[in-house]
């Protein structure tokens, strides 16, 4: 940059947690500190901010939405905006950032389901865990119904979506009332005819990717009764080593085994965790779900599992796959479409022949895949923003740096963007509609309502 006297311009794309904590990092740095100072634009498709806080975190897990107060001190910053309901690709695109702004940070997340390739999985009754997800936590993009007709439910994956999944199609719709869902996800739930759900996990409880307490509150539920199989209960060298190295696997492994030896209760919906069961098949009959078949897997010593050829058929009329996600390509970057990244080093983007792309970085699970907590965003931020800064005195510097000059281009084009008041407004709407039930909020879906409630003046 040429002029060293005026704040850094930084837009962020995705006003998730990753994008947030890139923001307070920014803020935190010593070039915002005793330096020239940096304004920072948090970019988000949504007329919301949060992203997987708000749409990917199931409704009766509010000790995780709880992140969203840190969040809003960082949001509460007069060196950042939010605008949101802003799609990149469509309403505004990289060489347009490039002109209001020194550097770009993209933090999109992942919001797809990684592919399970099996036969079968296409079925009508076979489902994306994200896309239940996102029915689930009012996301305005997918449709207002979810078919709940299956009375016994498989679901695929052993880790913490997985759990989710499980938990919220084993739970009566009341129980779920309380919570912030809306009122046409209440509605589907309350209907729900779930009576049975199968967790599958391909190897041992040792490798099970649950987090304990995920893990725990399972059994929370005065209608679920959780059952293991005391024959899943086995570990190899390998098993044994990760369960002595970790403390994490030590006690999902003990509340496990609990659970295997004691005596089976009489709550009305059974929800069983099965391991060593690799899905080899969804079974179908006219085009729809009848069945799903698995093969019987063994440790091979290395805490890894081999198939034994012994295959089990079980009676479900719904498969949900919920085997990872995965991000989507994003306009005018190059990407890993295996990996479902940008290729990066250490945060900086890189072209396809390795060199770098000007300016431009990534952070969160764009950077380095959807594995990880929410919290471990924070440390792949710090790194993505200590080498922004590094690379700082060679940035080209943006065409128009001043605030005004992308508000004005965006009300050039008559986008309808939210901003940070326009989420205080939606957030005091949300409440008041929760407050006649005793709820803390209900959320709202239709995106025009959201835009109503938050930004008025532009509808």
């Amino acid at each position: 940059m040429t002029d060293q006297t005026r704040p850094l311009r930084v837009a962020i794309v995705g006003a998730g947690p990753a994008g947030i904590y890139a923001a307070d990092a920014l803020m935190k740095s010593d070039h915002n500190v005793s330096g020239p100072g940096v304004s920072i634009d948090l970019y988000e498709r949504m007329p919301a901010p949060f992203g997987l806080i708000r749409y990917g975190v199931a409704p009766d897990h509010p000790r995780i939405k709880g992140i969203i107060t840190a969040l809003h001190k960082v949001l509460d910053k007069p060196q950042v905006r939010l605008l949101g309901n802003i799609d990149y690709g469509t309403d505004i695109d990289l060489p347009t950032l490039r002109r209001f702004y020194d550097a770009v940070i993209f933090s999109t997340g992942a919001n797809a389901d990684r592919d399970l390739k099996i036969p079968g999985i296409d079925l009508d009754g076979s489902y994306g865990a994200a896309d239940f997800v996102s029915w689930y936590d009012g996301h305005p993009d997918v449709p207002r119904t979810w078919p709940l007709e299956a009375e016994k439910v498989a679901v695929l994956g052993v880790g913490n979506v997985a759990l989710d999944v499980a938990r919220v199609l084993a739970k009566t719709g009341d129980e779920l009332l309380p919570t912030e869902i809306p009122a046409n996800v209440y509605e589907g739930l309350k209907a729900n005819k779930a009576v049975e759900v199968h967790v599958f996990g391909r190897r041992g409880p040792a490798q099970a990717k649950f987090t304990p307490l995920e893990l725990r509150e399972l059994d929370h539920s005065p209608n679920i009764e959780v059952i293991v199989a005391p024959e899943d209960i086995d570990y190899d060298e390998g098993s044994e080593k990760a369960r002595r190295e970790s403390k994490q696997v030590d006690m999902v492994a003990n509340t496990l085994q609990d659970w295997a030896i004691r005596d089976q209760g009489d709550r009305p919906h059974k929800l069983f965790l099965h391991f060593f069961e690799s899905p080899h098949e969804v079974l179908g009959e006219d085009g729809k779900v009848v069945g799903l078949r698995t093969e019987r897997t063994e440790l091979d010593g290395t805490g890894n599992v081999k198939g034994t050829g012994k295959y089990t058929d079980w009676d479900v009329q719904a498969v949900y796959r919920a085997v990872g996600y995965l991000s989507q390509n994003i306009a005018d970057l190059p990407f890993d479409e295996l990996a479902g990244t940008i290729p990066n080093e250490v945060g900086r983007v890189l072209n396809n022949d390795g060199t770098p792309f000007p300016s431009t970085y990534v952070t969160g699970w764009i950077k380095r895949g959807p594995v990880g907590l929410i919290g471990h965003t924070k440390g792949d931020a710090n790194e993505t923003v200590a080498n922004l800064l590094a690379d700082a005195p060679s940035f080209a510097g943006a065409e128009e740096p001043a605030e005004d000059a992308v508000t004005a281009f965006l009300e050039s084009k008559n986008i309808p963007f939210t901003t940070w008041d326009g989420w205080y407004r939606l957030d005091a709407h949300e409440r008041s509609l929760g407050e006649p039930q005793g709820r803390e909020r209900v959320k709202v879906v239709e995106r025009e309502d959201m835009l109503r409630a938050s930004e008025p003046d532009k509808i």
